[in-house]
């Protein structure tokens, strides 16, 4: 009996969870970072390890452990980088509020209005002396 009720379950059940999977472009610089990480500790481990003992490979692999420092920041920053860019390109539409959006048609309104003032008078081809003048 405890067989059957073992064979109607699934195999495999899909938990749904709150973060969502990193885009390819960014995971791909992730795991790269990753590796290069690793690599990096592995070379300033065996460097140690050769100083330690004495070992003429200890100054090689320590000038290639500094390097690999170097290449391991650039793909950590590259991670984030790449996050960034991928973001602004297919990121989150932001909208701006409705407040924001009303206030910012009403300044443009009177900011048209002005402008359109502006150019009746300038339309007219006289300046405001002449028209003093003829109203007198």
């Amino acid at each position: 009996m405890e067989y059957e009720s073992r064979s109607a379950r699934q195999l495999w059940v899909d938990d749904e969870k709150g973060r969502q999977r990193m885009p390819d472009p960014v995971r791909t610089a992730a795991v790269r970072a990753v590796m290069i990480t690793s690599v990096t500790l592995i070379q300033g481990v065996v460097a140690f390890f050769c100083s330690v003992a004495g070992s003429w490979l200890a100054f090689p692999m320590t000038i290639s452990s500094v390097a690999s420092t170097v290449v391991a920041t650039w793909s950590v920053l590259d991670v984030w980088i790449t996050r960034q860019v991928w973001r602004q390109r297919n990121g989150v539409v932001s909208e701006p509020s409705s407040t924001a959006r009303q206030l910012r048609r009403e300044r443009r309104a009177e900011e048209r209005s002005e402008r359109s003032d502006r150019s009746e008078r300038r339309s007219d081809g006289r300046t405001e002396s002449a028209r003093l003048s003829e109203a007198a």
